[in-house]
């Protein structure tokens, strides 16, 4: 079976590394002064905003659905539509993800597709 066929979620190491992958994101996102405007878009505690990105990360890259199963479609733009999401906050949010990758994911070529899949939705985020 080549990469192609075997799924992100699968390429990653499953639940394990995809919690990881968002525990390591959030923790940037709280520690990063850079990452200072999407921060305070977010409640003080990031457990439910934790939980849920794992639960949608799990399904988008290929993994069981969890977010679907516990709260219906996404709807991420509906769903982020009342929050500014403008170039600055596109380019945090970008700029957490990024590092968290390249802190988690030891596979170059699985680091880069992700980081560019990621960089798609995250312009189709923008509201402003």
């Amino acid at each position: 079976m080549s990469d192609q066929e075997i799924s992100h979620y699968q390429r990653i190491g499953g639940a394990e590394k995809v919690r990881e992958l968002v525990s390591r994101f959030y923790q940037l996102m709280d520690g990063l002064p850079e990452a200072y405007g999407i921060r305070k878009m977010h409640a003080d505690n990031l457990q439910s905003a934790n939980d849920k990105l794992f639960k949608f990360l799990s399904g988008w890259m290929g993994g069981p659905q969890l977010f679907v199963e516990e709260y219906g479609h996404p709807m991420l733009r509906r769903r982020h539509l009342p929050f500014t999401i403008d170039d600055a906050a596109r380019d945090q949010w970008m700029l957490c993800m990024n590092q968290a990758l390249g802190d988690v994911v030891n596979d170059a070529v699985l680091r880069q597709e992700l980081s560019e899949a990621f960089t798609k939705v995250a312009d189709h985020m923008r509201n402003r």
